[in-house]
């Protein structure tokens, strides 16, 4: 053990190379989920789907202001974690979008709910993870993304050396975490990490959102002062992809002044908009 712990950290990297990807996390594929209902017939739904913290951030206390909101609103709401809960990966490590989209069709199936108006909200990561399933699955008709990236990123593990995402046996591509961007990583100067990384643009390219796939409206709220990662600029990205793609749907971006957590205090914006372009749709069909 002691000769491995010696090894430098490149070599590990080439090592680890060399032999292949690793074995899929123990609980690959699998979700937690709660599902909270309305009493109204044909409720459309909301899947809330939390960041980094892990867990099934949308079914704690803090929450269930929010959640009882969504109800009063008419939606069905499901509170869905994917990882760090129980009986789910332990990281955020090649998480299965198809698992997650199969977790959310089966509770569409649902007699109260209806299964052709599927929203997804994701904060953060969550909102990555929410952008890229509504690119890759016509059946979700709206999205919310609260300070979001506009293009896949690493797993959050030690080497940050796989994808954050998996579709069926393949790795969602992603922007890598690069030597330059390792000293800010390491003293959690992450938007310098993140700006850094995405300094390599043939990555980005390659890993960049296919959000004009989305088939409904899009919110993105992002904040102004974000610590976390550059997430008014990435959503700026977002917003002139959809225009340049002549995109059908509603788009709106809010721009928020504070840091990474800002935008969790502006719901009253988010039900706005998903009152006039999501629910309204629905009530007058």
């Amino acid at each position: 053990m002691k000769a491995i712990k010696s090894v430098p950290l490149l070599l590990t990297i080439s090592l680890l190379s060399a032999c292949g990807q690793p074995k899929l996390p123990a609980n690959h594929g699998k979700v937690e989920t709660r599902l909270y209902m309305g009493k109204g017939e044909n409720q459309p739904l909301i899947v809330g789907l939390g960041g980094s913290e892990g867990g099934n951030a949308w079914d704690s206390d803090q929450w269930k202001q929010t959640r009882d909101r969504f109800l009063d609103e008419g939606y069905a709401f499901l509170a869905l974690g994917y990882f760090g809960a129980p009986g789910t990966p332990e990281q955020l490590d090649r998480i299965s979008i198809n698992g997650v989209h199969d977790a959310i069709l089966e509770v569409s199936k649902n007699p109260k709910i209806d299964p052709t108006k599927i929203a997804l909200i994701g904060g953060s990561k969550g909102a990555e993870l929410a952008l890229l399933m509504a690119s890759k699955y016509d059946d979700i008709t709206c999205v919310v993304g609260i300070v979001p990236s506009h293009t896949a990123f690493p797993a959050l593990t030690f080497l940050a050396s796989n994808s954050s995402w998996m579709q069926g046996e393949e790795e969602i591509p992603f922007v890598p975490m690069t030597w330059a961007a390792a000293p800010s990583a390491a003293k959690r100067d992450l938007r310098k990490a993140f700006e850094i990384m995405m300094e390599d643009k043939e990555a980005v390219k390659k890993a960049e959102i296919h959000v004009e796939k989305i088939n409904g409206p899009i919110l993105l709220v992002s904040a102004t002062k974000d610590e976390m990662w550059p997430s008014t600029e990435m959503s700026d990205i977002i917003m002139a992809r959809l225009k340049s793609n002549n995109f059908p749907h509603t788009y709106e971006h809010i721009k928020v002044e504070g840091g990474h957590s800002e935008p969790l205090d502006h719901f009253d914006e988010i039900f706005d908009f998903l009152n006039r372009n999501f629910k309204k749709s629905i009530d007058q069909d």
